[in-house]
């Protein structure tokens, strides 16, 4: 599954599942009359289309608008949603048998069928959004994504069933069964599926065929079968949402309307909060700077409120490690180098020191160093803290490292760190980086900003020696991070692929461990992570964190490493 989402909007959070609610705790004794949760979004949201969603603020607000046949609970388990049980699998694990819930019904009282799943999987195909590949393991999947219709032309096509666009793999043996093929087994098949807010999610064909583009920007067409429908919207200023009371899953919502305003100022947003306008900060992918949060960890009267959450992005420096004909970044770092490439490598991740990295880009609030491997804490196959020997300081030995690698210094001589300067991070980092090779290896590295568009564009050319690299997850399952980086999977070494490693060993694991269960392919992820490790694919850096704000009063809301807690898991008491 290939799908380049690197780390480039502003650094966000998570440290463990949280809520400001303990476990164990009282029930409220009485709950307050107007049950209004109040919140503020950066900026307004383009779609709330499942096929085409692509912000986090986007799918924070859509998963609550709609469901998919699998959906993470809050501990990021999987659990059946609109399905009445998890998916009997065929025992070669390539077929997948669904069956559906018969008391499901989107918000204008439309039941769903097999046949909506049918539609949605399929068109989430065909329009080819940002998550639909998603669905790429399903059997078809890639003669529907050469489609080229659109709008209205397509709909059309969907409403026949044109071979055009129907994934052969997806059937329906009856109104409540569903039937997916798979091109192979394929055990991350259930967690890419139960991605909140994406192309996994099911639609109302009888409402999108109507205004096939647009159908999601209007309250009385934005139909789904979540808790929550949309009310009203007022460009650029607000979106407004009221619960649907009988809603067909649990809990029934208790919050009855959610008003979220946008407000383009962090700063403005957390006076809000401050003066009582708002009752959480945080959600949506939108928190306070890190400034501010020191601020507040110095108010008891506000400390309280306050919860940080290791998120699911992580940062790291990527080498060109293969010099071919296509690849025409060349560098010291390639892997036809041997022991000298190597070292070199491990030189440069020794020499920095994360916790100072950390305190001085985040002030230890925006980010955690990453010392336990390219997957996050918190993520299935994070192999703990402080296992990844390369997050390791060590001058001493990098400087050693580097001089019998080196000993001319010829090899490491007008290296340029190349970085995209969007994201307020990337600068920062680009020069303590440079500052701390230049301390701890006596080595001047040249920095050079490109414009994001064109960084992202040329860095999977293998176009940079050495270059900013980064990974947010889309779903919690290791295959979305090996699949998607390196290896034959991926591209490499030549196709789209910042490093160019690809090598037997990791191609033969790897296809092993994407067929397997994930019990038992945790195993083998962390075998692949030793494999970079041993390798040094990567310099290790930080991993994102997210600060979240909640009034006392606020019961249940809370985040996990990948996405918000639902809007009717919450309650506000009486305050």
């Amino acid at each position: 599954m290939l799908r380049r989402r690197l780390c480039t909007a502003l650094l966000t959070v998570l440290l463990a599942a949280c809520s400001n609610g303990a476990n164990g705790a009282a029930p409220p004794t009485s709950l307050a009359t107007d049950q209004t949760l109040r919140f503020p979004i950066q900026h307004d949201v383009s779609t709330l289309d499942p096929a085409m969603i692509d912000t986090e603020a986007e799918a924070a607000i859509a998963q609550n608008i709609f469901d998919g046949l699998l959906k993470f609970d809050s501990n990021l388990n999987i659990s059946p949603d609109i399905a009445t049980a998890l998916p009997t699998v065929s025992t070669d694990g390539a077929t997948y048998t669904f069956k559906l819930r018969q008391d499901v019904i989107f918000s204008n009282g439309d039941k769903v069928t097999s046949k909506d799943v049918l539609y949605s999987w399929n068109r989430a195909a065909a329009m080819q959004g940002p998550y639909a590949v998603n669905l790429s393991a399903i059997m078809g999947y890639d003669h529907v994504a050469s489609n080229q219709a659109t709008g209205a032309a397509l709909e059309a096509l969907l409403e026949k069933n044109d071979p055009a666009v129907t994934m052969s793999g997806l059937t329906a043996s009856d109104a409540y069964t569903v039937v997916v093929k798979l091109t192979g087994a394929a055990g991350w098949f259930e967690s890419a599926i139960a991605q909140p807010a994406v192309a996994g999610m099911i639609v109302d064909q009888n409402v999108v065929k109507g205004n096939f583009e647009n159908w999601s920007s209007k309250p009385e067409t934005l139909v789904g079968t979540g808790a929550y429908k949309m009310s009203a919207h007022a460009a650029d200023q607000s979106l407004d949402f009221s619960s649907l009371p009988e809603w067909w899953g649990r809990p029934k919502p208790t919050l009855s309307k959610i008003h979220v305003d946008v407000v383009a100022d962090p700063a403005g947003a957390l006076a809000k909060y401050e003066a009582g306008a708002f009752d959480i900060y945080g959600y949506a992918a939108y928190g306070p700077a890190a400034a501010d949060v020191a601020r507040i960890q110095a108010k008891a009267s506000e400390k309280a409120q306050l919860v940080l959450e290791v998120k699911n992005k992580t940062y790291f420096v990527s080498f060109n490690m293969v010099a071919d004909a296509k690849r025409p970044a060349g560098g010291p770092f390639t892997l036809d180098q041997g022991k000298a490439s190597h070292d070199l490598r491990l030189a440069f991740s020794l020499s920095i020191d994360r916790a100072k990295l950390a305190k001085d880009l985040c002030a230890d609030i925006a980010c955690i160093p990453a010392t336990g491997g390219v997957i996050p804490k918190g993520l299935a196959g994070y192999l703990g803290d402080g296992n990844d020997p390369l997050a390791v300081f060590d001058a001493v030995r990098a400087r050693s490292l580097l001089l019998a690698a080196d000993p001319t210094g010829t090899k490491s001589k007008n290296l340029v760190y190349v970085y995209d300067p969007e994201n307020p991070f990337n600068e920062p980092a680009a020069k303590l980086l440079q500052a701390q090779w230049l301390q701890n290896l006596g080595l001047s590295v040249g920095l050079q900003a490109v414009p994001h568009t064109r960084f992202i564009t040329e860095r999977l050319r293998g176009t940079y020696v050495l270059s900013r690299d980064g990974w947010a997850a889309d779903y919690d399952h290791p295959q979305d991070w090996f699949d998607n980086l390196w290896g034959q999977a991926a591209g490499c070494p030549d196709t789209s692929c910042t490093t160019g490693y690809d090598t037997k060993a990791y191609d033969q694991l790897l296809a092993r461990a994407d067929t397997e269960p994930l019990n038992a392919a945790i195993p083998d992820y962390k075998m692949l992570s030793r494999q970079l490790i041993d390798d040094v694919a990567y310099i290790p850096l930080f991993y994102t964190v997210n600060p979240f704000l909640f009034k006392p009063y606020v019961l249940g809301a809370g985040s996990n490493n990948m996405f918000d807690f639902w809007w009717n898991q919450i309650q506000i008491t009486s305050h």
